[in-house]
């Protein structure tokens, strides 16, 4: 069973601030695997209730959500056109969908793209509960000063993994989308199939979110002296060259949709040397 805070508050701390249980509350190997499958039992319920409201509401979420890059009155094609007569354009910023007739081809394909993507958004929508359950299992083999530093992790972690997902959703999707659906070929007609373009969608955002997690990953790997600021500073050529290459592959072959994902990447690289030098401090100061 979880340790609960009454346990936490009788512990001792070896010379290093190490927390040490007391012998009769130590937890075996196996109370462990109990402790972390009751943690992931309760993310795999937060996961299938969110689903499950999902599925519920699967037409607003196809329709609005899913296939919302697909729709003419979409946020992101409103803000350009909006931006363009603002700047005095004459609308050259102003861009809008193709128009897309999506097939579902197959025996079932309907219901069981529904039942995936349900599950999918559920993780989505639960992400914050469910990296909860995962930093409460981990937390307690941290050290004070870690666990202290370490305090708002939780909430910075669900802000930059739902705004991964907004960037990808609200900037790449809309352009990823137009650069697929109006290239032709020798006159071909895009119609494109339901898990096709489902399948995108989740490309456009899922991998925006995890990368969008990279300075808590630098900051981590500071923290115990893997990496150092000076190093990054000293490699910064060759990370714009790898976010290129990062671009070229989470993006379709255009350069707009590219260069979009590049430039936030850069950013986040360049907030991480701030970030690993802070942590570095630390680790500096734990060592003395």
């Amino acid at each position: 069973m979880p340790l609960d805070q009454q346990d936490v508050d009788t512990w001792k701390y070896d010379e290093a601030g190490k927390p040490v249980p007391e012998v009769e509350k130590e937890m075996s190997f196996i109370d462990h695997l109990e402790e972390l499958r009751w943690h992931i039992m309760r993310a795999l319920v937060a996961i299938c209730v969110t689903g499950i409201l999902l599925f519920i509401f699967n037409d607003f979420y196809f329709t609005y959500i899913l296939y919302g890059p697909l729709r003419e009155d979409f946020l992101s094609y409103r803000m350009f056109c909006r931006l363009s007569d603002y700047l005095g354009t004459g609308g050259t910023l102003c861009f809008h969908p193709p128009q897309v007739l999506v097939q579902a081809t197959e025996f079932g394909e309907q219901f069981i793209t529904a039942v995936k993507m349900a599950f999918i958004g559920g993780f989505v929508l639960a992400f914050p509960y469910v990296f909860y359950e995962i930093w409460s299992f981990v937390r307690p083999g941290l050290y004070p000063a870690e666990q202290k530093a370490t305090r708002w992790v939780i909430v910075i972690c669900s802000f930059l993994f739902f705004l991964g997902v907004s960037f990808g959703f609200f900037v790449v999707a809309p352009f990823g989308t137009n650069f697929l659906m109006g290239f032709e070929v020798g006159g071909t007609v895009n119609q494109p199939k339901m898990d096709s373009v489902i399948s995108y969608m989740i490309m456009f955002t899922l991998p925006a979110a995890l990368i969008f997690e990279l300075p808590v990953l630098v900051y981590f790997l500071a923290k115990f002296g893997l990496i150092t600021a000076e190093a990054m500073r000293q490699y910064r050529r060759h990370s714009i060259i790898g976010i290129l290459i990062l671009s070229a592959l989470l993006t379709p072959p255009d350069v707009v949709t590219q260069i979009l994902i590049a430039v936030p990447l850069y950013t986040l690289y360049e907030i991480s040397i701030f970030v690993a030098k802070s942590a570095q401090r630390q680790y500096e100061a734990s060592l003395q």
